[in-house]
């Protein structure tokens, strides 16, 4: 059974930051971390069930980019809310909590 994908407004403040980034040093390159974010919500929504990091957040690496989706997986509504597009090359510290 199919996930909903939804995505937090901090989680698309932070892709549109990511997207606009790679725009300033590349052509290709923010079309290619659309591809791949749209392939990391393909596979969500497929099997959200990844390792939980903490208390119930759970992340899936998006390819080829140093980024992480944070995301919590409610299977009584079929849903998967992304938190967070978090870079991982930031400070640990840094990463969403709850």
């Amino acid at each position: 059974m199919a996930y909903k994908i939804l995505v937090s407004p901090k989680a698309q403040k932070e892709i549109e930051n990511a997207v606009e980034f790679y725009a300033l040093y590349s052509a290709d390159a923010p079309s290619h971390f659309i591809t791949e974010l749209k392939d990391a919500y393909l596979t969500l929504a497929n099997n959200p069930l990844f390792e939980v990091r903490y208390k119930n957040i759970r992340a899936l690496k998006i390819n080829r980019f140093p980024y992480l989706l944070y995301f919590i997986v409610d299977e009584n509504k079929n849903t998967v809310r992304i938190l967070s597009c978090f870079h991982s090359k930031r400070s640990p510290n840094k990463r969403p909590k709850r």
